[in-house]
């Protein structure tokens, strides 16, 4: 009887007791991304948070974009480094051709995403990690290509070769609408993993894939961007996304949290996060050390 007695206390302590809950309101999540970006912004907001608030910052395991998404409707994690055009096209299901008159990307989509799920796009990041297509420098020059519709007519002589994910049906940035767009017809299809992605091209096993314009891999395989002449894809802007209701949650403990985070406004360059992918990803140097470099060097940590 007194066992049953101490359960039903702590049931009621959990459910009416400020404080006495087992949620750590001192604790953010953050879900983390497959990209190396991703990777190294999520690091740099979990240095400066932890350096500036009160708070501790977790980051959880790597996830696709969707399975990221899901999570973070779910409300299971806080944080998460996204794309306005990831979010606008993958997860919203919408069309860039959408966007009114007037209007960016970036706040028509904030819009949208705020009111369908409760997620907001705190700021832009200052990448733009636009979908690019490319081809390795000899076959560049085999076919003379310079944009993607040259190449409409030696399509059915190449074999395209992407990641799993810009083969599926989540948005419409993707290979069948893609193609259709353009009118490819490629000889063959190589759905790889993210990870096999630039040895399947090195090895000469596909002779057309689709990059990020800001990884840093495209630069050791020496891949050639096609310019998107008809403009099929969108931008990319990075920008961090939180929960709507974040900083008012951790307002008594972090009452300078969305200041913290907007010290990544614009803080990145195509160039300079091309750079930082490249330490990573080529010179094999650690993600923390990469990313607090970085930051040291922008004069936010010392």
């Amino acid at each position: 009887m007194m066992k049953k007695g101490l359960v039903l206390l702590l049931t009621l302590c959990l459910l009416l007791i400020p404080g006495c809950s087992s949620k750590k309101e001192n604790v953010i999540k953050i879900v983390d991304g497959r990209v190396t970006e991703q990777k190294l912004v999520h690091r740099m907001i979990k240095m400066l948070v932890e350096d500036r608030t009160d708070l501790t910052v977790s980051i959880g395991e790597e996830m696709t974009a969707v399975n990221a998404y899901n999570e973070m409707k779910k409300r299971v994690y806080d944080v998460y480094m996204s794309y306005d055009g990831t979010v606008l096209t993958t997860f919203l299901h919408r069309d860039p051709s959408e966007v009114p008159a007037g209007s960016t990307l970036f706040d028509y989509t904030n819009e949208l995403f705020q009111e369908q799920d409760k997620l907001v796009m705190v700021n832009k990041l200052g990448l733009d990690n636009t979908y690019a297509v490319a081809v390795p420098k000899e076959i560049q020059s085999k076919y003379n290509l310079k944009t993607i519709t040259d190449l409409v007519a030696v399509a059915p002589e190449l074999v395209f070769s992407a990641e799993h994910e810009f083969f599926d049906d989540e948005g419409t940035m993707k290979f069948d609408p893609f193609t259709t767009f353009y009118g490819l017809t490629f000889k063959n299809t190589r759905p790889v993993d993210l990870s096999l992605k630039y040895s399947t091209m090195e090895s000469g096993n596909a002779d057309v894939t689709v990059a990020y314009a800001t990884d840093g891999r495209n630069k050791k395989v020496q891949l050639q961007i096609l310019e998107d002449d008809q403009h099929f894809f969108p931008e990319y802007n990075g920008v961090i996304v939180v929960q709507e209701d974040l900083f008012e949650r951790v307002k008594a403990i972090a009452p300078d949290l969305e200041a913290t985070l907007h010290l990544l406004d614009n803080i990145f360059t195509n160039e300079s996060m091309t750079d930082l992918s490249y330490q990573v990803d080529i010179e094999e140097k650690n993600l923390d050390d990469v990313a607090r470099q970085f930051l040291v060097d922008q004069g936010l940590l010392k």
